[in-house]
């Protein structure tokens, strides 16, 4: 950038009160990639949603259109071809649009009456994930794991899968360099569209002879097998039977270069089409102060804000720069309303790479970890080898894979509420701190996870009754329950229901003699599966569910 132009531009934004940044971030050669915002959107035209998006933003309470469903002004976007800019990417979810520009392109838009702010579209070079080859050990239990036995009993996933619990019904977006599905462990991969934001196809595997030469595809197809891969006997993800949009944004040279215009595009674009989950082992760094991990500045982390209040659950990777000067986590997942994961080895250890909180107002991250040391994938390319990769690319999908079960086996919970859940039952939730966060997962605790309720009646004082955990569970064939707080002569019932809500038994049904209850139903002659088991006193009720396992 020469010097003219710098006082040029610094004039025009000082004139207009714009945000003065170095617009290097965003320089290809001659050329500037930038963001241009604008003052107003076109409220007569809404976006056409998907119907399972639809059906999201229901469970939400959102029921009409917001204001990130108007879409930009048709007008706007064509005077900026006039002056001569290439459009790269459009989002309505911030009314803006990025942009390809020359110096005196850049100029001419400045003066545009609609132009409200212009910011540079930011790259850099991430470092790659730490990645090793290790011996196949091979472990028979239940499905057979194999190698990826130890990254799914750490979070306490294999007995979800028992249960019968494998993120059916959750429809997961996830971004990353590309991917390649030619290897055994996508055979039965429930692919709903991809979408190249690069290239601006349906292809996200790789297309060009660039992206042959770097392998572009490479990060994007091992991390996606640690969440969706299904070969038993060598990988087994926690949610191979969920549905996936795959979004390939980011650009695969100098190492990895990120593009921030193409993460938000794939986030609006998966939304859209319903995604329950949004996933990413990505983030972004080389321009951005520990001030601005605040929650609200970088472009990325607002989207997910946006993303989340539209019902999306966002997880995000935490980062690897713990044994590097930055240290910190990176963005978007300083954002308020993601699930950031950190890693941590087989041995439930943090990994020295992975990036500490807290954010810079002073938020606890991550929020949990999962297996990110040796964790076993595909090696893309090969249609039958695997292998082993180390970073938070591949911690994040082993968390996003149990927000899939969970919600698979809660689908009336909120993106909100597993989020909740997954945070209150993870391995410190007692003591979080800026290494572990709440701590390593539990997916099946999280599953059978109580909200706390509160009293809309406050003219009277209800009795404190608290129903402990049924133990154990699963169970085979007996299962006990205990309830404390009670008073005399208060009415009690407990039931065991099937899961379509009708009444299999009755463990009590009258008042209580003493201040606590203890119940067992033995179920030997009940088939094997899942059941809830309900109590209901005057003011209040638990609801838990329990798994019979012959």
């Amino acid at each position: 950038m020469n010097l003219i132009f710098n006082i040029l531009l610094f004039s025009f934004l000082g004139a207009q009160n714009f945000v003065s940044l170095d617009f290097e971030a965003g320089r290809r050669g001659k050329e500037y990639r930038v963001w241009v915002y604008f003052d107003k959107k076109d409220k007569s035209k809404v976006t056409k949603l998907d119907p399972a998006a639809i059906k999201r933003r229901v469970k939400h309470n959102i029921f009409t259109a917001t204001k990130y469903d108007y879409n930009i002004q048709e007008e706007y976007i064509r005077k900026l071809v006039e002056v001569g800019a290439e459009i790269k990417n459009q989002s309505r979810w911030l009314n803006a649009v990025s942009l390809i520009v020359d110096s005196n392109e850049l100029e001419l838009i400045q003066k545009l009456s609609f132009v409200k702010k212009i910011e540079p579209v930011r790259q850099h070079k991430k470092k790659k994930a730490i990645q090793t080859v290790e011996n196949q050990i091979l472990v028979n239990r239940d499905i057979d794991y194999g190698s990826s036995f130890n990254q799914i009993e750490q979070i306490n996933c294999r007995i979800p899968h028992i249960a019968g619990y494998y993120g059916q019904g959750v429809r997961v977006l996830y971004i990353d360099t590309g991917f390649e599905l030619n290897h055994e462990a996508y055979d039965s991969l429930n692919l709903i569209g991809q979408y190249d934001f690069i290239n601006n196809d349906q292809n996200a595997a790789n297309e060009t002879d660039q992206e042959i030469l770097e392998n572009q595809d490479d990060h994007g197809t091992l991390c996606l097998s640690v969440m969706a891969g299904y070969s038993p006997g060598s990988l087994i993800g926690p949610a191979f039977k969920s549905e996936y949009l795959l979004a390939k944004t980011e650009i695969m040279a100098e190492e990895i270069q990120q593009e921030e215009d193409n993460y938000i595009a794939a986030l609006e674009w998966g939304e859209s089409l319903g995604a329950d989950i949004a996933c990413a082992s990505l983030g972004y760094l080389d321009w951005y102060s520990y001030e601005d991990l605040d929650g609200n500045t970088a472009a990325t982390t607002k989207a997910i804000d946006i993303a989340s209040g539209l019902g999306v659950l966002c997880v995000n990777s935490a980062g690897n720069e713990g044994n590097d000067p930055w240290y910190h986590i990176i963005t978007p997942a300083d954002a308020d309303s993601v699930l950031s994961v950190g890693a941590v080895d087989a041995n439930d250890i943090i990994a020295n790479f992975s990036s500490r909180g807290p954010t810079f107002d002073g938020r606890i991250k991550p929020e949990v970890c999962a297996m990110g040391v040796s964790t076993y994938c595909v090696r893309s390319n090969t249609e039958n080898i695997y292998r082993n990769a180390s970073g938070t690319s591949f911690s994040a999908p082993l968390a996003a894979g149990a927000a899939a079960v969970v919600m698979s086996a809660n689908p009336e919970w909120t993106n909100m509420q597993v989020r909740e859940a997954l945070m209150m039952t993870a391995s410190q939730f007692n003591s979080p701190d800026n290494e572990y966060g709440y701590g390593i997962l539990n997916a099946w605790a999280a599953i059978n996870y109580q909200f706390t309720t509160s009293i809309k009646d406050e003219t009277f004082l209800p009795d404190v009754i608290s129903v402990e955990n049924a133990y154990p569970n699963p169970f085979n064939p007996e299962v006990s329950i205990k309830i404390n707080g009670l008073s005399n002569s208060q009415h009690v019932s407990v039931g065991v229901y099937d899961l379509h809500g009708t009444l299999v038994t009755s463990l009590h049904n009258q008042k209580v003699r003493h201040n606590v209850l203890m119940l067992t139903w033995n179920a030997e002659i009940f088939s094997s599966g899942i059941y809830l088991l309900r109590t209901d006193w005057q003011y209040g009720n638990d609801t838990q569910k329990i798994t019979l396992l012959k």
